[in-house]
C-alpha cells in the first residue's frame, strides 16, 4: 500500500465511525423524545408527524428551517475545525455578539457604498472584531495553559454584557425604545431576501458552502493535514515539525471569525438592528451541531438542518398536539447527550479489544 493511501485510509475511517455514532445517538434520543411525549399522553407518531409538517408543510415553513440554519451551519464548522485540532472552542455565542456589534457599527453609518459592497465591509469587520476576541482564549490556551472551554465560556458573558451597554447606553442605541436595541441599519447593508414573502436570506447558503469548503481543506490541504494530526496525536505534530502553539490559535481565530459571520448575518439579514440578547443560545446550539457531527464539516450541514428542523417544527407539534414548546430542545439535548454515550462506549469496546490483541501477542511471543 502506498503512503498516500495509508494516509486517507484513518481519515476515512475515523469519519465513518463519527456517521455510525451520531446516527446511532440521534436516534437514540429520537426514541427517548418519543417515550416523554408519550408520558405526556401524547401519540409520538402525531406528534413527530406535526413536527414535520410545521418544518416541510409549505414552502414558507421550509425557509424557517434554511433561516434557522444559517448561524448553526457557521458556528457548527468553528467548533468543528476546533475538535478536529483538539480544542474545543466553545466561544461562538461571544463570537456572534462581537460580530453583531461590528456589523452594526458600519450598518448604522449609512456610507454611501453599493448594497454588495456595503454587505462584504460589514462582513469584514464582523469577523475582525470577531477573529481578535477569538485570539483572546486561543493565546491564552496555547502559550499559558489556561483552559479554552472556562476562558471562551466567560468571556462569553463579558460579549453579552457589553452588547446589552451598546444598545442602552451608547450613541448607538434608540432612545425611547421599547426594547433595547441599536439605531436601525441603512437599507443599504441589508441581505436579499430570495423569496418573497418569507425571511429566507443567503445565510444558509454562505454556510452550506463554508462547510464544504472547510471539508475539503481539511482532506486534501497541508492545513487540514497539521490540524487532524494535532487534534488525533499532539506529540507526533509536534515531532513532525508542527507549530502546535500556533496552530492552536489559528483555529481560535478562523473559529470566532465563523461565528462573528454568523452574528453578522443574524443582524443584517434578518433582524435589521442589533437587540438586546439577540441570539440567546444559539451559539451554545452550535456547539451541539458540531458535536452530534464528530467535528465532520459535512456532518454539520446535517446536524444543523436537523436540528433547525426540531426548532422550526417544534411551536406547530406545541400548537397542534398540546406538546410543550420546549420538547425540540430536549430532544436535542438527548440527542446530543446519546451521541456522547455512544462514542464513549465505542471509544471503550475500541480499547478492550486492543487489550486483548496484546495479550494474545505476548502470549504467541511467550510460546
Amino acid at each position: 500500500m502506498s503512503e498516500k493511501k495509508s494516509l486517507k485510509l484513518p481519515l476515512i475511517g475515523e469519519m465513518l465511525y463519527s456517521s455510525r455514532n451520531s446516527f446511532l445517538g440521534i436516534l437514540l434520543g429520537l426514541v427517548a423524545g418519543a417515550f416523554l411525549i408519550l408520558i405526556s399522553g401524547v401519540n409520538p407518531l402525531s406528534a413527530y408527524g406535526a413536527l414535520l409538517r410545521g418544518a416541510f408543510g409549505s414552502w414558507s415553513s421550509f425557509t424557517n428551517v434554511l433561516v434557522r440554519s444559517s448561524p448553526l451551519l457557521l458556528g457548527g464548522i468553528g467548533v468543528a475545525l476546533g475538535i478536529k485540532s483538539g480544542v474545543w472552542n466553545t466561544g461562538i455565542e461571544g463570537y456572534m455578539y462581537l460580530g453583531g456589534i461590528g456589523a452594526t457599527i458600519v450598518a448604522t453609518g449609512n456610507l454611501n457604498l453599493p448594497p454588495f459592497l456595503y454587505i462584504l465591509l460589514c462582513f469584514v469587520v464582523a469577523m475582525v472584531f470577531a477573529g481578535i476576541w477569538g485570539a483572546i482564549p486561543g493565546y491564552l490556551r496555547a502559550y499559558r495553559g489556561v483552559n479554552e472551554v472556562t476562558c471562551t465560556i466567560m468571556l462569553n458573558y463579558i460579549a453579552i454584557f457589553l452588547t446589552n451597554w451598546i444598545v442602552t447606553g451608547t450613541s448607538l442605541a434608540e432612545k425611547g425604545a421599547y426594547y433595547p436595541m441599536s439605531l436601525p441599519f441603512a437599507e443599504n447593508s441589508f441581505l436579499p431576501i430570495l423569496t418573497k414573502g418569507t425571511s429566507l436570506h443567503p445565510g444558509a447558503f454562505i454556510g452550506l458552502i463554508i462547510c464544504l469548503f472547510f471539508f475539503f481543506v481539511l482532506k486534501y490541504t497541508p492545513f487540514g493535514f497539521r490540524t487532524r494530526m494535532l487534534g488525533s496525536n499532539p506529540f507526533a505534530a509536534q515531532y513532525a515539525g508542527v507549530n502546535s502553539k500556533n496552530q492552536m490559535v489559528i483555529i481560535m481565530v478562523i473559529g470566532a471569525m465563523l461565528g462573528g459571520l454568523s452574528g453578522a448575518i443574524e443582524c443584517i439579514g434578518l433582524r435589521h438592528r442589533l437587540y438586546m440578547e439577540f441570539v440567546t443560545g444559539v451559539g451554545y446550539e452550535s456547539v451541539a451541531a458540531a458535536l452530534v457531527a464528530g467535528g465532520n464539516p459535512i456532518g454539520v450541514i446535517a446536524s444543523a438542518l436537523f436540528f433547525s428542523v426540531l426548532k422550526a417544527g417544534g411551536a406547530t407539534m406545541s400548537i397542534m398536539t398540546g406538546v410543550s414548546s420546549s420538547m425540540s430542545s430536549v430532544i436535542i439535548s438527548l440527542c446530543v447527550i446519546f451521541v456522547i454515550g455512544v462514542g464513549v462506549a465505542d471509544a471503550k469496546s475500541v480499547s478492550k479489544k486492543k487489550k486483548k490483541l496484546k495479550n494474545i501477542e505476548k502470549e504467541a511471543e511467550s510460546k
